[in-house]
């Protein structure tokens, strides 16, 4: 007797470990089959790169290398964000996951290997935690699990988040919190919930903060579950409150500097008014459980992604017919589920789980919770005796009729993304779900063809949902990539110092993070509004969470330290020709006939390098006048000008000054004599509406162009001298744009052809720059520069010697609370310039300044965490040395 018991105990052990295997290898193999179907880098000539991945996350990954690599020091600070900018948020956000580590060993353009491989994983550790869930809590469960583990790996928020692979790593995390929670009220132990939330909370806050509020409903159903009260009742609220609040401490030397952040960038976008309504009709959800229903449509604003499989949602419904589980249990179910579903369609409940903050793009982030939960009571359901009554399985059945027959007769409504095929096998798997139900009643020991079914639905669903996207070939990344980090390094190899870059071409916003070099231009979530804001001012394409640095002057270029500047020949300056279709390697990104005015130092096959002979220090002596700059009521033009005179002593600027055409000619437009501001119209819609400006430089100098939101490639084409004028799109202020430079004497034609039938010349107006004026300032400014002796990425070191007239330290680096600075070893007050840049007053003479970044509140959540620690550790020994030894 003994003997088989042991035996049968070997056996379950076994057959435990080879279920656990399934729900790791299946998410991975089917997966990893898929790509390599779809030709994804190493295996053939695409890659997983598409949109967030591609345009903004890459780039990220290979900052990641760069810093565990080559710079710890940016992981508090990078001027490689934009002009300057605090890295702990970004951190937090979008790097912390251990998985990024793998990504060490692929550098340059092979980094799209690392990101297939974390994928992959990401999807078999997801099927592989809620595998374990499932055999903690259900000691008979039964080889079901693998294919409820698969549903849930491949649940439809993970196929439509594919791309977001920041968030991959809560899929993974969340049974193991739930599973702590479990341990609460099972063991009365918090240990694992308190380790696994911590690491939620460490490995990105945002996901996190959606775990923290179901995990206090999951409490709430483990409560009700495990029918406690009484005392035991408030030991377990005691131990869920104490854990919680342990996990926010051991990861506050994370959080709270990223707090401090979030309050100069997302925070400052929270909703402050709340419509109470319903974004759409609530039915429509029924849509999203169709297979193949996400497309490039459904990022920017579509339905939940709340895809299960047939089987599932039958074992969902049926959990609410049981008899085999409490009614109060039961109950307390229902109210959760009606919370969830209807957080998913009413705007309140949808804005309290994004954190009051309407999304930018990818509605409806807390989906996964949904679909865990579905999954989650199906499971509840099949492995707990079941009775399978023909009574509840004709009420399922009757719900999805029902059901089926709301998408049939709404079917057109849906046809963006939903197809009649859809339908149809939707359907088919509804009614093999169904049936694979009555086979469970008869054989139990089915459950592997059950298994199969399940698999096969989520996967079907995978295949068609991500066949409707495009990815990023890997020669379109890699050989842009290649050139980029080969351009860069030749500076950076001749010049050690410290400096910006910019280029006038550009494959996203983080560039300058992919090569790992200081820039202009910057993309993220958690971007503070401060250089959005300045860059807006002096003419930069602007939005929330970006800018684009492509719209320089000889003012900006030279203030901002833009020593260097990088120029794509592979395709014209002014971009291709109005008929052409080319896709260069480098592709332009802006016009910028200033560079005429630098140094060229450098060249190979796709590329030239130019050097600024303006650029100013990072730091420089500047007049005291600059202290009472106030340029908020100023065009960006006027902007520039008032700034660089200030700074250079003189209180008025004469720098810029506006020019009339030569000659304007209206084809199929109205006539006017005022241009800016006036609205152009067309006489005849059937034909084209151009006005054409022509204009002959008196100078060789430097000429620009303001053209407000509305002159945007949306409403109008633009050319200069028959070639199409390339600029960064879209902006939602007024930008500069350079229009001539070394052109004395030549007509230089700018054609507009509307595209509407009429054009608002908003802020359009023609400035020349006073070269000599200029010149007379730039060199005051550069009689007094910080001389760069030490730097890295928090941190930079400098000599200086200034005067009378000029011994207020101006910088471009962004002001912060965080920046400290010492003057000869003595600590130093900071004053914000421009409500932008750090500034320092000094005194007559040579003076050694040293500028060090730490995160605000860093200290104080290390502290904090470090306390917590402690404390942790010494409550599990005093509990180790309490419990009684055995004999």
């Amino acid at each position: 007797m003994q003997r088989a018991k042991i035996t049968h105990t070997k056996h379950l052990i076994n057959s435990q470990k080879q279920q656990l295997l399934v729900s790791f290898f299946v998410p991975l193999i089917l997966m990893t089959s898929y790509f390599i179907y779809r030709k994804m880098a190493p295996f053939g000539s695409s890659s997983l790169l598409t949109v967030d991945l591609g345009q903004q996350y890459v780039d990220l990954f290979a900052y990641f290398r760069h810093t565990i690599l080559h710079d710890p020091s940016a992981f508090f600070y990078s001027f490689s964000k934009a002009i300057g900018g605090d890295m702990m948020g970004t951190w937090a956000y979008y790097l912390m996951s251990p998985f990024n580590f793998i990504l060490l060993f692929f550098p340059g353009k092979t980094i799209t290997t690392g990101i297939f491989i974390i994928t992959v994983l990401k999807y078999a550790f997801a099927g592989l935690t809620f595998a374990i869930l499932l055999q903690k809590l259900y000691a008979k469960a039964s080889w079901l699990i693998p294919g409820l583990a698969t549903a849930y790996a491949l649940m439809g928020f993970t196929i439509a988040n594919q791309l977001n692979l920041i968030w991959l790593d809560v899929p993974i995390l969340l049974p193991l919190i739930v599973l702590g929670i479990e341990q609460i009220f099972r063991t009365g132990k918090i240990r694992w919930f308190v380790l696994w939330l911590t690491l939620m909370l460490i490995i990105n806050y945002y996901m996190a903060y959606m775990i923290c509020i179901f995990s206090v409903l999951y409490f709430i159903y483990a409560f009700s579950a495990h029918d406690v009260s009484g005392k035991k009742g408030f030991q377990a609220v005691k131990r869920f409150i104490g854990g919680a609040l342990l996990s926010g401490g051991l990861a506050s030397w994370l959080l709270m500097p990223t707090f401090y952040i979030l309050t100069q960038s997302k925070v400052q976008y929270t909703e402050t008014s709340v419509k109470f309504k319903f974004d759409y009709f609530p039915f429509k959800m029924l849509s999203k459980l169709l297979p193949g229903t996400f497309n490039f449509e459904q990022m920017p604003s579509g339905l939940p992604n709340i895809f299960v499989g047939a089987l599932c949602l039958a074992g969902f419904i049926l959990y609410f017919t049981s008899r085999q589980i409490k009614l109060r249990e039961r109950l307390t179910a229902a109210v959760i589920s009606a919370f969830l579903f209807l957080s998913l369609c009413f705007q309140p409940l949808n804005l309290f789980w994004h954190a009051m903050q309407f999304p930018w793009w990818y509605p409806y982030r807390f989906s996964f919770l949904v679909c865990f939960w579905i999954i989650f009571l199906t499971a509840r359901y099949l492995f707990t005796n079941p009775a399978f009554s023909a009574k509840s399985l004709l009420l399922t059945a009757g719900i999805f009729i029902i059901g089926f027959g709301y998408l049939w007769l709404n079917l057109k409504s849906f046809k963006s993304y939903v197809t009649q095929d859809q339908f149809i096998i939707g359907a088919l798997f509804a009614t093999l779900g169904l049936l694979a139900l009555l086979l469970l009643k008869q054989r139990p020991k089915a459950a592997w063809l059950v298994t199969i079914l399940i698999i096969l639905d989520v996967f079907v669903n995978a295949c068609w949902s991500l066949n409707n996207l495009s990815f990023v070939s890997q020669a379109e990344f890699g050989n842009y990539t290649t050139e980029l980090d080969k351009t860069i390094g030749k500076i950076q190899k001749k010049d050690t110092g410290f400096y910006r870059i910019g280029t006038t071409y550009m494959r996203t916003k983080d560039d300058a993070m992919q090569a790992a070099f200081n820039g202009g231009s910057h993309f993220s979530s958690t971007f503070e509004t401060q250089i959005p804001n300045f860059m807006q001012k002096i003419g930069q394409p602007d939005g929330d969470g970006f800018v684009t640095y492509s719209n320089g002057t000889l003012i900006t270029d030279s203030l901002l330290n833009m020593k260097y500047w990088s120029k794509n020949i592979d395709a014209n300056q002014l971009g291709s020709s109005v008929t052409s279709s080319s896709n260069p390697t480098m592709p332009p990104l802006t016009y910028r006939p200033d560079l005429a005015s630098y140094q060229l130092v450098g060249q190979d096959s796709l590329t030239q390098t130019y050097k600024n002979p303006y650029a100013l220090s990072i730091g420089f002596g500047a007049s005291e006048l600059v202290k009472s700059f106030d340029g908020s009521k100023l065009d960006p033009m006027q902007y520039q000008g008032e700034l660089y005179s200030r700074l250079a002593g003189k209180k008025t600027s004469n720098l810029f000054k506006a020019q009339n055409f030569n000659e304007v000619i209206f084809q199929n437009i109205n006539q006017t004599t005022k241009l800016t501001g006036s609205v152009l119209k067309k006489n005849s819609l059937s034909k084209p509406g151009i006005v054409t400006f022509k204009f002959t430089p008196p100078t060789n100098g430097a000429y620009y162009l303001t053209f407000g939101q509305e002159l945007n490639p949306d409403n109008a084409t633009f050319t200069i001298d028959g070639k199409t004028l390339t600029q960064y799109s879209p902006y939602r202020n007024t930008v500069v744009v350079n229009f001539a430079n070394h052109s004395k004497g030549k007509t230089i034609t700018l054609k507009i052809q509307l595209k509407k039938m009429s054009l608002w010349l908003e802020n359009f107006t023609l400035y020349q720059l006073n070269q000599t004026e200029f010149t007379n300032l730039q060199s005051k400014l550069k009689a007094a520069p910080l001389k760069v002796t030490h730097y890295n990425s928090h941190q930079i070191t400098g000599n200086i010697t200034v005067g009378k007239n000029n011994r207020f330290l101006m910088t471009t680096i962004p002001y912060g609370k965080g920046w400290h600075v010492t003057v000869d070893g003595r600590t130093a007050k900071t004053t914000k310039v421009a409500d932008t840049f750090v500034g320092v007053q000094l005194t007559k003479g040579t003076h050694t300044v040293k500028f060090t970044y730490w995160p605000p509140y860093l200290f104080s959540g290390l502290i904090l965490s470090l306390l917590c620690l402690i404390s942790s550790i010494g409550g599990l020994l005093w509990k180790h040395r309490q419990t009684p030894k055995k004999i």
